[in-house]
């Protein structure tokens, strides 16, 4: 009865404008951007909230107000990186999907490679060449890669490496088999 009574005599317009500064110190406090009043926002309904259940027998009224704003503030930030990362990790899947080698940049436009199944793959000749004229890494990309058709982040498994070392091998490989030079050394005689 007393706690409405204590209601009655303040509205919550008095006790918002003697508790405005409050939210602003707080956001100030956690070094908080806030340029489209976001968490002045949020501080807000903490106010309210902590207005609408405070309990003189617990403490000041200031402290409870503090209490409340600082938390929900907290709870936002925190609510806000978990958005974030969650955005990060399905960017970072279609960058992923994207740049697995199964594509080529034409005018900054993804493309699919042509599918090749049924392709010959028996010129020992040329593989022998191949293998003998590129690094460990790179011979390991076109065998596993290329010819048994093993999904890279398997093949990082396979050599205790990750998906992005492999990437690097297969760039490597791909920027050799470009060079023309290096194409006449091995006997592979097409344009790229």
């Amino acid at each position: 009865m007393e706690k409405e009574q204590n209601k009655q005599l303040v509205s919550f317009e008095e006790i918002f404008a003697q508790n405005k500064r409050r939210i602003h110190y707080q956001i100030h406090k956690m070094n908080i951007s806030d340029p489209h009043q976001d968490f002045f926002q949020e501080g807000l309904c903490a106010l309210w909230n902590a207005y609408e259940t405070y309990n003189p027998d617990k403490g000041p009224m200031a402290t409870y107000f503090n209490f409340a704003i600082r938390n929900r503030l907290i709870d936002k930030i925190r609510k806000e990186t978990r958005t974030v990362e969650k955005e990060q990790t399905v960017v970072e899947a279609k960058k992923t999907q994207l740049d697995d080698g199964n594509h080529k940049k034409q005018n900054e436009t993804p493309q699919l490679l042509p599918d090749r199944s049924g392709v010959e793959l028996n010129d020992n000749q040329l593989w022998k060449a191949l293998q003998k004229n590129l690094t460990e890494k790179q011979w390991k990309w076109i065998k596993l890669y290329i010819i048994e058709e093993i999904p890279l982040k398997e093949i990082a498994r396979m050599e205790n490496t990750t998906t992005e070392a492999v990437k690097s091998w297969g760039k490597q490989t791909r920027s050799k088999l470009r060079s023309k030079k290096f194409r006449e050394k091995i006997g592979l005689e097409i344009d790229i």
